[in-house]
């Protein structure tokens, strides 16, 4: 049996607020908001007493979703400083197609929104950067060319 689709990317936020607007500002979409809780929500994390806010957003086509996630209960354990560089192990970033990356950059700095290095022209087919959003989270950018 093979698996049918990536369903979503989960991002623990401490700002929920800030990190809804960010992805909205980018183009994406609130689908929904909840609270999880109680005995399943401990069984599926291997945490006790988890009490969660979620927040779903998806892109236009409805193909990609991230959950966004902060927790009430237990606390939030730091991961380490949020300037983390694009070469350390682990999830490093998440990729997203524009149609201008200019001015999707230029709408997403007053979100917080800092380029790690700078806009980069692969070849004659993209153009591409990575950029730093809410609680250090490094997302891609790629413009396609022609």
């Amino acid at each position: 049996m093979a698996i049918q689709r990536m369903d979503n990317v989960g991002i623990v936020v401490e700002d929920m607020e800030a990190a809804i607007a960010f992805f909205v500002e980018l183009g994406m979409e609130l689908e929904g908001r909840a609270e999880v809780e109680g005995a399943f929500a401990d069984r599926c994390t291997g945490l006790d007493g988890v009490r969660c806010d979620i927040a779903m957003v998806r892109t236009p086509d409805g193909h990609s979703r991230l959950e966004l996630a902060k927790y009430r209960s237990p606390a939030v354990i730091g991961a380490g400083p949020r300037n983390r560089p694009h070469n350390i192990l682990g999830t490093h970033r998440v990729m997203f197609a524009v149609d201008d990356i200019e001015d999707t950059v230029a709408r997403l700095r007053p979100h917080g929104a800092e380029l790690v290095g700078e806009i980069a022209r692969f070849e004659d087919s993209h153009l591409l950067c990575y950029l730093r959003g809410p609680e250090g989270i490094i997302v891609g950018l790629a413009e396609q060319l022609n």
